[in-house]
């Protein structure tokens, strides 16, 4: 062993600590935070699938669920979103009261400081119930318990700080928000200019050792209302009061509003959504260092504080909320292609609106089945940072493309506002989805790939690790024990992917999964190949891989596809291998295939050494990228899970918010049941050659009684494909009552020309 460590690891040692680019301390820090969990399987190359099928499935408690079908139920009735979008602009008060006293904000909040202690998973679902009834509400509530100072202070804070805030945060006396996003550092916070100076000051009467601030933050979510800010900034030491290092880093601190210099900003609009949001500025703001989170020792974690939290708020908040968006699409969008009528037939029966309504059933069933299974893990204690960052791209990402089928096939239904248009304000809120808690670009470009090579690779980490040791000599002995490890696992995953590949996965890893165990067979197929195709980009391109921003795209889309496909195929055998949810299952594998072999493709055709690329080719796809998608009968079969009713379009669009008025999808869903249940009676007039049910019922084809149900049905049609119309001065204050129009236009135009 000593003989390979000097003479053969020791040059490579050599050669690669000179080589190797250096890390910052955010980027360090990034990788430090959270955990690997199915990841770290699926990097291996050869996954485990008895480890993800015992995962116990998340299930909601007695007391979560009855707080799901209770509180949350009671809250979505009182939400108009019509409303509260351009009528008030904000929630109103008794909804403001109503989530206060029933602790919504306190869900994460253990029971001991008057937090309601939910799991992730109760978490996931109220969001998620919410979301399919007025996103305003769901945001609102949703930022208190993902990243924030209650977050913060379960996982950092001190005992004192604990007792102190979260009982006030739990019972809404205390509106929290976070400021990280400012004006010269939005994805790369490391930029900020906020700062915090270690100083004496007075503070409530007393000289205490504390930290001057001064910061400008922008597009925080419930600061124009918060009563404790939360806030990230740099600290400094430049009198060494604390110690002898001047710049300390990144550091998170509990501000209270109310405190001198602290300027809470007017409210930005974001896309027309009215949740509480806007600017916030301190000048000289003076706190004593136990308002630090975590205290003194703290000082400068704040980075990895924040990343470790997010590991986990990323994973629940935003998918939960895209994963309603696509359950309340497949919902809707289903029944009205069921009950519109175009060319005297359902327009569902069109091949057209049948291959975007599989896109959207099939996204729902995927997006529903790695949202669960995330919180499944989170449960259990994981923080799983790569997945959570694979989450929050893709569900925020396939959100957008769903959203945008379901206004394709409403057409001028859902483009025309107003009370009845049920679908318009989900549409304007998809870009805040995309660009929040990680822009979707930056995420898939850099994150998934980059922070996924190194934390779920069995060996990349010790590796690098080892290479950035200070002692060198136990450096040289740590490299040596995990490069020669690696080099094994590169052999076997090599022949691993090779026989995997050119026999067609056949002989690939699998559970008895019945119908389902092709799909594993070839999830560990793509599995391997991956893990080989990943382990040679980074042997032949080092710490350039990083800056090679596309490949490092196509490497995350295809571990993100095998994580959210290992999702399904997990739904699917949790609900008991439904056999009317196949259709949806088998959609999401035809998809996900063939993204995963276009994206191999793509990354042989980029590879910038060719002779590797060549040799990869020629061990994984040989034939090229052979996978053409979801068939014409796997789309038809996926739509027609949503145009009909059935166990399968309830368990796919199940716990979702309807409140039974005279709104828009209550009247969608009324409609929805009266044409399909007169479906029989319908085809009895075809059969007959007659439109008018008056004249059926006089040749005897029909029943009075039978009549009268065709007409239910076609008067709750009518009301469906209405849409709504306003007065002039309903929309203008130019045309109210004794408003002069023309003078109107007449001092505008005089202005205009005066400027």
């Amino acid at each position: 062993m000593s003989f390979r460590r000097d003479y053969i690891s020791k040059p490579i040692f050599s050669w690669a600590r000179g080589v190797l680019p250096s890390m910052s301390d955010t980027e360090r820090e990034a990788l430090e935070a959270g955990d690997v969990w199915w990841d770290a399987d699926l990097f291996t190359g050869n996954p485990d699938w008895s480890k993800l099928l015992a995962t116990a499935p998340a299930v909601l408690t007695d007391e979560e669920r009855a707080f799901l079908n209770g509180p949350v139920d009671e809250l979505c009735t009182m939400l108009d979103e019509w409303k509260i979008v351009w009528e008030w602009r904000d929630l109103p008060p008794d909804v403001w009261a109503f989530i206060k006293r029933h602790k919504f904000f306190g869900m994460i909040i253990p029971k001991e400081f008057g937090g309601l202690g939910f799991s992730p998973y109760a978490h996931s679902e109220v969001v998620r119930k919410l979301s399919s009834r007025s996103l305003t509400a769901a945001v609102t509530v949703m930022v208190p318990n993902s990243l924030g100072p209650g977050e913060l202070l379960m996982r950092f804070g001190t005992k004192e700080q604990q007792q102190r805030w979260l009982p006030r945060l739990a019972e809404g006396s205390d509106i929290p928000c976070f400021g990280l996003t400012s004006p010269e550092a939005g994805s790369d916070a490391a930029s900020m200019v906020d700062t915090g100076i270690i100083c004496m000051g007075n503070f409530e009467g007393r000289e205490v050792l504390g930290l001057k601030l001064n910061w400008h933050k922008r597009y925080i979510t419930l600061g124009p209302v918060a009563t404790l800010l939360g806030l990230a900034f740099k600290a400094y030491d430049p009198d060494h009061l604390v110690g002898p290092q001047e710049e300390l880093g990144i550091t998170v601190a509990l501000i209270p509003t109310h405190l001198p210099g602290v300027e809470i900003g007017h409210r930005h609009l974001p896309a027309m959504q009215v949740f509480q949001n806007g600017p916030n500025r301190g000048k000289d703001v003076f706190i004593p260092l136990d308002y630090v989170i975590g205290g003194q020792e703290r000082l400068g974690q704040g980075w990895k504080m924040l990343m470790t939290a997010l590991a986990a708020g990323r994973g629940i908040s935003l998918p939960s909320l895209s994963a309603a968006g696509a359950a309340y699409s497949a919902r809707t969008t289903g029944a009205y292609a069921r009950i519109r009528e175009q060319f005297g037939i359902s327009i569902g029966k069109f091949e057209g609106i049948e291959e975007p309504l599989a896109r959207i059933a099939g996204t729902a069933y995927l997006l529903d089945a790695a949202r669960r299974l995330t919180c499944a893990a989170l449960n259990q204690g994981h923080h799983p940072a790569v997945i959570s960052g694979i989450m929050k791209l893709h569900a925020t990402e396939r959100m957008r493309i769903v959203i945008d089928d379901a206004m394709d096939i409403h057409g001028g239904k859902a483009v025309i506002d107003g009370p009845q248009n049920y679908m318009g304000n989900l549409y304007r809120a998809v870009p805040v989805g995309i660009t929040v808690e990680g822009a979707n670009i930056l995420t898939r470009n850099l994150i998934v790939f980059g922070q996924g090579a190194i934390r779920a690779h069995p060996y990349l980490l010790d590796e690098m690790n080892a290479l950035g040791e200070t002692d060198r000599a136990k450096g040289l002995d740590a490299f040596d024990s995990a490069f020669w490890k690696h080099v094994g696992h590169s052999f076997r995953t090599m022949f691993r992917a090779w026989g995997r590949s050119w026999s067609g996965g056949i002989f690939a890893p699998a559970p008895d999964a019945g119908d389902a165990t092709r799909f594993y067979r070839q999830l560990s197929r793509y599995s391997s190949a991956f893990a080989l195709c990943a382990d040679m980009a980074l042997l032949t391109l080092g710490g350039a891989l990083k800056r090679k921003e596309m490949l490092s795209a196509r490497f995350g889309d295809i571990l993100s596809e095998l994580y959210l496909l290992s999702a399904a195929l997990k739904r699917w055998q949790d609900e008991g291998r439904q056999q009317a949810d196949f259709a949806a299952l088998e959609w999401c594998m035809a998809s996900g295939f063939r993204t995963i072999e276009n994206r191999f493709a793509e990354i042989l055709a980029n590879l910038p050494n060719r002779f590797v690329a060549a040799i990869l080719k020629f061990l994984i796809q040989p034939l090229g990228a052979k996978v053409t998608g979801p068939s014409d009968r796997m789309v038809q079969q996926c739509a027609q899970l949503v145009l009909e009713p059935s166990a399968a379009r309830d368990r796919l669009t199940a716990d979702l918010a309807f409140v039974e008025d005279d709104g828009g999808v209550a009247r969608l869903e009324k409609a929805f049941l009266l044409v399909t249940a007169a479906d029989d009676i319908s085809k009895q007039m075809r059969a007959a050659r007659l439109h008018d049910w008056k004249e059926a019922v006089k040749k005897g084809v029909i029943t009075q009684a039978q009549g009268e149900k065709l007409q239910a049905a076609h008067d709750a049609v009518a009301g469906v494909i209405e849409v709504d119309d306003f007065a002039p001065e309903a929309l203008s204050p130019i045309y109210r009552k004794g408003a002069d129009v023309h003078q109107f236009f007449q001092d505008l135009g005089e202005q205009r020309a005066a400027s």
